[in-house]
């Protein structure tokens, strides 16, 4: 009974199996003969072939002579075919999903000698049409191959000649055109020549020789060529911004994976590639275009490359050669896109030569860079000026080096993140020209990220002119160091955007010019502890008369020098909260010439007394103590009158200064002492003890002194120019002592003077002896042997006049007081009086004895004439020859 079952088994299976040949070699003979007009009537295609092999089983194809055509060339909705294959090989094609479904689903393909024209269907509405059907193979390969593809409105897309390539895992569908990427494959071996790829309207990438070897795929003379004039691009695609051209002699990539929207390469290299972009003015867009892929690369490299950015104009804007760029691990995608810096990377190394770069104004050259993302270095750098004149500051700037040694640089919320250890910046050239705009904008700082800090900055062996005009600021052998540089969401509401640690500026030769005067100092020193300053000089660039010709009211002309300045303490003058708090300032060996002319009107603008004056002082101010040693201090004055200007010289000038003070320091004192010793006239000591007070609102102060062994004749050269007074005599001690107000002041006056006589000179600078001797008359010649003090009182001050001025009208109520008596107004008009009814009286004598020897000359003419008629002298004469 089995064996009976097992027979009829076998029987059956024996059938089926012929069964199976049967219909194999049927529907292989039917698809001989039957299967072209099969096609031709079931599909968009037309297909002959010499010879063609089907198995059932696998889903084996293999066909020779194979020949296809459109039989609607028109018909857009499919892929339009047209060209011979010479051998076509399936294996295990879904011959189901191909007859029924019309889904292309194969594991191998291979072409031999194709030469195929593809156009490809129209891209379908993604909210109405119906999606195509894909064409998937696991693997392609085709050797000998010419293949030109083109879109639905047959414009070239993508071309080769000689191709041989093979494909795993390739799918390409007409969505991938359009919005991804037009293959998809994992694994590919290629080669080929004259490769055409057009993706747009713009451009067109082209190569001579594409080939792969060992996952690594290298193209000869790759090029994107722009398919438009510049003139065009501009016509047609008018809000566009740039518009690029590209060639490199040789580029090559390793283990290249394409999937969807990703492009993912192991290693990028570029032989001798050139960038060309031409720019245009279109602003560009507020939002920026999503990018849809995502392209990651290992490593790029870039050899002897050269970038050139043209301006509108075609000028270059940037230009670069020899540029050597190794990035690793790049990415770029569309989070990047949208930064400033569209892409991420690693790490990077980028160095070149004879970069330029010009803006609206200057020019910019660079011999040599070198960049990573750790550090910067430029190489003979240079900046020069395109205009004369500019609004905007302009730089004219050679530097030998500038280096950069970096923590952290990267763009975080699309602004720039900067974390810079140390900057080097050596030996700068030049001069910087300040702008011409008064009514400049504030900086925008949105893109920083904040903070933004530097270490340490150094600046060495530089030499740095600020032109500003007719006044420049020379800096020479100018060396630099700052720390801890920050610049933060506070510090750029500042004047000066940024807050600094320690920071220390030598320069020699230092000068500094203003509109009269021209500043200088063989060393300065300048930090955030100290200051020194040698051979300090502020020299007048005009002389006096120049000088009074320019001033419309009076104003004192300075000529002053120092041999050593130094300032020790510590001070912010960068932040809002401004301070100095010094412990010592010094001045030594100064020499200070002040010059007066009268000639110009009046000042009538309020003078301020120095207590107030401090107290204008807008942040807290403190200097300890303050020292004037060793200095010299002459005070020359001239009026329209005077013969030359009168002089009053202070020698050996020492000032001691305590507690210079604005009264804004909490916890200090605002009591100021000052201690003043010098020689008066280079001749007799003087002592003077000074104190004011900046809290105090009335500009209270005080104000004592002495004059000893003064020689009358040493004030001379004072009053002797404008007042034609010249005095004689000793002054042994001059006692004086004041306290006033912004209103006045009073004190006491006591001197000591003995044969004190004054003579009043004559235009030609002789002695007039009768108006010498009238005025004597009331001067006391000597004081005796204790003098009594005289009372100064109630000595109003002109606010429109110095301290100085209040200072001497008490000194000169006092000396009036001393020398002609306590009732000085009476005896001022007597002597006035004497001295004017003297002057005309000597004037009247004169007019009397001119008017008399006039008359007397007349008579005696008058006689002569006379006895010239009566012959007087001649009979006289006559008779004495007769006798």
């Amino acid at each position: 009974m089995r064996k009976n079952y097992f027979r009829i088994l076998l029987r059956i299976l024996g059938i089926m199996f012929l069964l199976f040949l049967a219909v194999n070699f049927g529907i292989n003979f039917w698809l001989k003969s039957k299967l072209p007009g099969y096609i031709e009537n079931n599909s968009d295609y037309k297909i002959s072939y010499h010879s063609l092999d089907v198995d059932l089983g696998t889903g084996n194809i293999y066909a020779t002579g194979i020949s296809v055509n459109n039989k609607n060339a028109e018909n857009q909705n499919v892929i339009r075919l047209q060209g011979t294959v010479d051998t076509l090989s399936v294996s295990r094609l879904g011959i189901y999903d191909a007859l029924f479904r019309k889904r292309i689903n194969s594991s191998n393909l291979l072409l031999k000698n194709p030469n195929l024209n593809i156009i490809l269907a129209k891209p379908i509405d993604d909210k109405t049409g119906k999606k195509r059907n894909p064409v998937v193979f696991e693997n392609l390969k085709i050797s000998s191959g010419t293949i030109q593809i083109f879109k639905h409105t047959k414009q070239k897309f993508l071309s080769v000649q000689d191709l041989n390539l093979e494909v795993e895992n390739l799918q390409m569908t007409e969505e991938a055109v359009e919005n991804k990427l037009p293959v998809v494959f994992d694994r590919y071996d290629i080669n080929g020549r004259n490769f055409f790829f057009r993706p747009d309207n713009l451009y067109a990438v082209t190569t001579e020789y594409i080939t792969t070897k060992d996952g690594k795929m290298n193209l000869k003379e790759f090029a994107l060529t722009p398919l438009l004039s510049y003139a065009n691009f501009r016509k047609f695609y008018p809000s566009k911004r740039n518009l690029y051209a590209f060639k490199t002699s040789e580029m090559q990539f390793k283990d290249i994976e394409l999937n969807g929207n990703k492009i993912r390469l192991a290693n990028a290299e570029f032989d001798d590639p050139e960038l060309k972009i031409y720019t245009t003015n279109v602003k560009p867009p507020a939002t920026k275009k999503v990018f849809n892929y995502v392209v990651n690369m290992e490593e790029v490299l870039m050899n002897n490359a050269k970038i050139s950015i043209l301006k509108p104009a075609g000028t270059p804007l940037l230009n670069v050669e020899n540029i050597s760029l190794n990035i690793n691990k790049f990415l770029m995608n569309g989070d990047t896109s949208k930064q400033p810096l569209p892409f991420q990377y690693a790490d990077f190394n980028i160095s070149g030569k004879n970069i330029g770069f010009s803006s609206e104004t200057e020019n910019v050259k660079i011999a040599a860079m070198a960049l990573t993302p750790k550090s910067a270095e430029l190489s003979s750098f240079s900046i020069k000026p395109t205009v004369s004149k500019s609004d905007k500051t302009l730089l004219d700037l050679t530097a030998q080096k500038v280096k950069l040694q970096i923590n952290e640089l990267k763009f975080v919320e699309n602004r720039l993140k900067l974390n810079v250890q140390n900057v080097l910046i050596n030996s700068v050239n030049g001069k910087i020209i300040t702008g011409t705009n008064k009514n400049k904008k504030k900086p925008d700082f949105k893109s920083i990220y904040f903070p933004l800090t530097v270490k340490n900055l150094s600046l060495k062996n530089s030499n740095l002119t600020v032109d500003k005009g007719n006044n420049p600021l020379i800096f020479k052998d100018l060396n630099a160091t700052v720390q801890q540089v920050e610049m933060n969401s506070s510090t750029i509401k500042n004047p000066v955007p940024f807050k600094t640690g320690f920071y220390s500026v030598t320069t020699r030769n230092f000068s500094y010019g203003t509109k009269f005067y021209n500043l200088s100092a063989s060393l300065l020193k300048f930090g955030k502890n100290g200051v020194q300053i040698s051979n300090f000089a502020l020299k007048p660039k005009v002389s006096r008369a120049q000088f009074i010709r320019m001033i419309p009211t009076e104003k004192d002309l300075y000529d002053v020098k120092a041999d050593l300045v130094t300032l020790n303490g510590n001070w912010d003058f960068l932040s809002p909260q401004k301070f100095l708090n010094a412990s010592q300032l010094t001045l030594n060996g100064m020499n200070a010439n002040i010059f007066r002319s009268k000639i110009p009107k009046d000042d009538l603008t309020e003078k301020p007394l120095y207590s107030k004056l401090l107290r204008s002082i807008k942040f807290p101010v403190y200097i300890q103590n303050t020292d004037i040693k060793n200095s010299l201090l002459v005070y020359e004055e001239d009026t329209k009158k005077s013969d030359g200007p009168g002089k009053l010289t202070f020698n050996n000038f020492n000032m001691n200064v305590k507690n210079l003070n604005s009264g804004k320091m909490a916890g200090k004192a605002t009591q100021i002492p000052i201690n003043i010793n010098c020689l008066f006239m280079n001749a007799s000591p003087m002592n003077v003890k000074w104190s004011l007070d900046t809290a105090s609102m009335t500009d209270n102060f005080s104000i004592s002194g002495n004059i000893a062994d003064l020689p009358a004749s040493r004030v001379n050269p004072f009053i002797e120019p404008y007042l034609k007074i010249r005095a004689t005599g000793l002054i042994s001690d001059l006692i004086f002592s004041f306290k006033g107000n912004n209103r006045g002041l009073n004190g006491t006056l006591n001197m000591k003077h003995k044969d004190l006589r004054v003579s009043i000179l004559k235009p030609t600078g002789e002695k007039d002896k009768v108006l010498s001797a009238v005025a004597n008359i009331f001067v006391k010649t000597d004081s005796g042997t204790y003098p009594d003090s005289v009372p100064v009182e109630n000595v109003q001050r002109d606010p429109t006049k110095s301290f100085f001025n209040l200072f001497w009208k008490g000194i000169e109520l006092g000396l009036k007081k001393t020398l002609i008596g306590k009732n000085v107004e009476n005896t001022e008009k007597t002597v006035k009086t004497t001295v004017e009814n003297t002057k005309a009286a000597l004037e009247q004598n004169k007019t009397d004895l001119k008017e008399t020897k006039q008359e007397l000359k007349e008579k005696v003419q008058q006689t002569k004439e006379n006895m010239k008629e009566k012959g007087i002298f001649r009979n006289l004469f006559r008779k004495k020859s007769e006798n």
